[in-house]
């Protein structure tokens, strides 16, 4: 008996099998299992596929061992890395290193195993009835009342020790899980009208393969829906997958889930220990949840007739992957909801441009909530041009918003101030010569970060102590250009020393449990004042939050991407809908430079229609998605001239087979080097193109081998 095995190596190739005898001690069925083999000299981890005949033609060599008892990938999750590495050209092995938590990798070493205690029982064929010792006694007669308790939990060791000796007790070890710590939020909801409505029409879709949009504005109880549909999807003895976009947003959806659905529930995402994410993926395995709630990679989870799939605030770019293999979370999704015969529910106040299209067209079922949750209004908005405050001296705070956050302070109000950019500068200039730090390794500055007093690259991570001396000129005249978040925390602390102050971004969440913590603690009112960058802006629900600030609402205006409208409009949109959601009004400020910009105006005015009418008619001059689909290639090398070189020999390729496809470039990527390596990119535009994956797989083999530059695909980018 023979099977085909993958292995990861260092070959590029998508579907790199080799053949191994199976043993006759090993009779088990190894398919979705992983084994060790012996390849190159060395025993490695690999997959196993699936059985097949011998070849004669060369040396077959056994299977040393088979590493586990359950299989870590069922046939579903086989047939979709197939679909993964034929969909986005990559390899297979990568398609299946990426379903699974770390301790189920091939290959991957990390000493996590099962989490095993010691119990006691009494041993039912040994006779006690001579015991007389006090403790000893206390010992059997808990034993009979309870059966089995830990050992660790019996205080009398000696007196234990004795009954164990004598075979009275016996040990056994008994295996936990993990746990992973979680909050419940158990409260009684009643539906609107408006809510009724969207759950109802999902539940007679629950038997049928279909994507539903649901529209909802901030704080239209999205989430209760949500709840809802699951509970009839358990009913269905089926199985849910809820996705979030970010970690910050599980402990707040998390405790509501928890609080209906009890033990039922899985979490996955990274924040979790590589045991606990272990011991979360096996209970999944096993079928002892129904409902997995998670980022990304949940979307993965091996769930058994899985009933719904829900991605929450659908449009957010983590649903993204952006390394190998660079898949579309809705791509995966669909695929799933094919083999299951279930809905997929896409829930957003600021949808997507794609997805809002697909829905007025009729490829989505379109689903409204336009209001929000016992009719409280919207957060009235203030459009603040920073020009004219500058010109006053109010480089930071414009002076109505400082007006806001006294008054808020004073009711003992909560607020919110938005800065999308971490660390204290954005970056070091000397006012003598001009010279600005920048990484060594990438053409970025370096951002300061005065908390460390370090320099740090935030693309390849390299850090530095901050220099007062100008290595340049040798004057000691640096200065600080640009505001991020601990300067805006500096700054909040001088101008409200009585507030109570958190921040919450990259470096403040690092630890295990920030994000829940700081939520929790702002939550429960221990702060006034909450600041952060993009995470705080979207599915955290505070009811005593009534003032939202938006400290430079240019940000992302300014990135050079297509899709810089709509990021600014969404993230100014879900910011602005954190205020108000309880019994007090809520009012946002939006600090910018660009006040008559559409993304700007209409989220002032919550008008989502309008920014997606503007987008959809400059979307349609330039000819960007939905009005065509993106390949991105991506070129890489440590050569400069040597990429270049290629990067033209791609483009002209592609250009002369491909009839009706656009192709742009090459151009310089927008960082032109990362890590000592000089990036260029291929742009291509299409609306259809039968030969393209014919010609990208040619692209694709002929780099296979060439170890100096590295092409890789991404199909419908986030950006260019």
């Amino acid at each position: 008996m023979y099977v085909k095995v993958l292995i990861e190596t260092r070959v590029k190739s998508n579907d790199m099998t080799f053949t191994y005898h199976v043993p006759d001690k090993i009779s088990e069925n190894l398919i979705g299992k992983r084994v060790i083999v012996p390849f190159n000299n060395r025993m490695v981890e690999a997959f196993v596929l699936e059985y097949t005949t011998s070849d004669d033609k060369f040396e077959i060599k056994d299977i040393i061992q088979v590493v586990d008892e359950q299989r870590v990938l069922s046939d579903e999750l086989l047939n979709l890395g197939k679909f993964m590495s034929d969909k986005y050209l990559c390899p297979l092995i990568s398609c299946y290193q990426i379903m699974l938590p770390k301790a189920l990798k091939a290959g991957v070493k990390n000493g996590c195993k099962e989490k095993k205690v010691v119990y006691i029982r009494l041993n039912q064929k040994a006779s006690y009835e001579d015991i007389k010792i006090k403790k000893q006694v206390e010992i059997i007669n808990l034993l009979k009342e309870k059966k089995e308790v830990l050992k660790s939990s019996i205080t009398s060791k000696s007196s234990l020790k004795k009954l164990v000796e004598k075979n009275i007790v016996v040990e056994f070890d008994k295996e936990i899980y993990r746990k992973v710590d979680t909050d419940f939020n158990i409260k009684d909801v009643s539906l609107t009208k408006d809510q009724k409505f969207v759950s109802q029409r999902i539940k007679q879709n629950l038997l049928k393969q279909k994507v539903m949009l649901v529209y909802g504005v901030t704080g239209s109880g999205k989430t209760e829906v949500y709840i809802d549909v699951v509970k009839q999807v358990i009913k269905n003895n089926k199985s849910a997958i809820i996705l979030v976009p970010e970690i910050s947003l599980t402990p707040q959806i998390t405790a509501r889930f928890k609080g209906v659905f009890k033990d039922e529930i899985a979490i996955l995402h990274s924040s979790l220990s590589d045991g606990e994410r272990y011991d979360e993926y096996r209970r999944i395995i096993k079928g002892e949840v129904k409902v997995v709630i998670g980022a990304r990679s949940a979307i993965f989870a091996p769930l058994k007739d899985i009933g719904i799939i829900i991605i929450d605030e659908e449009q957010s770019e983590s649903y993204k992957q952006e390394n190998n293999p660079r898949y579309n979370t809705l791509d995966i999704a669909v695929y799933r909801s094919k083999i299951h015969k279930c809905p997929v529910i896409l829930g957003s106040a600021t949808p997507t441009i794609e997805s809002f299209a697909r829905a007025k067209k009729g490829y989505y079922e379109y689903l409204e909530l336009k209001n929000r949750v016992n009719e409280k209004p919207m957060p009235e908005v203030t459009i603040v041009d920073m020009k004219d405050e500058i010109r006053d001296g109010n480089a930071i705070f414009s002076s109505v918003l400082t007006d806001k956050i006294k008054d808020r302070l004073n009711k003992k109000e909560q607020v919110m101030l938005l800065l999308n950019r971490r660390g204290y500068a954005n970056y070091l200039s000397c006012k003598s010569c001009g010279f600005v730090f920048k990484c060594p390794n990438c053409d970025i500055t370096l951002t300061y970060h005065k908390t460390s007093e370090m320099m740090r690259c935030h693309y390849c991570g390299y850090a530095t102590l901050k220099s007062d001396t100008c290595p340049s000129c040798k004057e000691k005249s640096i200065k600080v250009m640009g505001i991020g978040t601990e300067k805006l925390e500096e700054k909040i602390k001088q101008d409200f020393p009585l507030a109570r102050i958190v921040r919450m971004d990259k470096d403040t969440t690092s630890k295990k449990g920030s994000h829940a913590k700081i939520i929790n603690d702002f939550n429960n009112g221990n702060y006034d004042i909450l600041l952060g960058t993009q995470m705080i802006s979207k599915g955290l629900n505070f009811p005593n939050v009534t003032l939202v600030g938006v400290i430079n609402a240019d940000y992302s205006l300014n990135i050079p991407n297509f899709r810089s409208s709509e990021q600014t409009f969404s993230l100014l949109d879900q910011v602005i809908g954190r205020a108000g959601r309880a019994s007090k009004p809520g009012e946002a400020i939006v600090q910018t430079f660009n006040p008559d910009h559409y993304s700007i105006t209409c989220a002032k005015n919550h008008d989502y229609n309008s920014f997606f009418n503007y987008e959809m008619f400059i979307r349609k001059k330039l000819n960007y998605p939905p009005y065509c689909f993106i390949t991105l290639i991506k070129i890489s090398s440590k050569d400069f001239d040597y990429g270049i070189k290629e990067a033209k020999k791609i483009s002209g390729f592609l250009r002369n087979n491909l009839k009706n496809t656009n192709v742009l470039g090459p151009s310089l990527a927008n960082v032109l080097r990362i890590k000592n390596n000089y990036n260029f990119q291929v742009i291509l535009k299409y609306k259809k193109e039968e030969k393209l994956y014919d010609f990208l797989k040619e692209i694709i083999k002929i780099y296979e081998g060439d170890n100096k530059i590295k092409v890789e695909l991404d199909f419908n980018p986030i950006s260019l």
